[in-house]
């Protein structure tokens, strides 16, 4: 598990976050969170619901990424701007298939749906990426900050 802060340029800070694919180390990801919104004010409706998409999301991962045992990392990006804060979740475990009849765009996919589901009422942007062909899942998100 490690952290790391960087600046892509003066209007982003990147902080960038491995946790061991187990759920009691998911609390560490919405802390980091947390902090990251004590460089920009987010509203508290807004950290709130961030808070449950990155849930969402890092659960996915820790649940269906890896076997039960917990082999396995999820990486975690936050990149905050002035207008902006986008969170990735990605692991390089067992990727999956959209469901029958229903692909990633639609936000149904046969692990996590109603994760999914979450995850995009509350973004403004969203990208997944996974196949079960390809080692690894990514999730992307992106909110607006007005």
């Amino acid at each position: 598990m490690g952290a790391d802060t960087s600046s892509l340029d003066s209007d982003a800070s990147v902080v960038r976050l491995r946790i061991p694919a187990r759920a009691e180390y998911i609390t560490l990801c919405r802390l980091a969170l947390t902090g990251l919104t004590r460089i920009r004010q987010v509203p508290d409706e807004t950290l709130a619901d961030l808070k449950l998409a990155l849930t969402e999301a890092t659960s996915n991962s820790v649940r269906h990424a890896y076997s039960s045992d917990g082999n396995g990392h999820v990486d975690i990006v936050y990149e905050l701007r002035a207008d902006r804060l986008a969170i990735e979740v990605a692991d390089d475990g067992g990727g999956f298939e959209p469901a029958p009849g229903r692909n990633a765009e639609d936000g149904e996919l046969s692990e996590g749906g109603l994760g999914i589901a979450i995850i995009r009422a509350i973004a403004d942007e969203l990208e997944i990426e996974s196949s079960p062909a390809a080692r690894g899942s990514r999730l992307r998100f992106v909110k607006l900050l007005h």
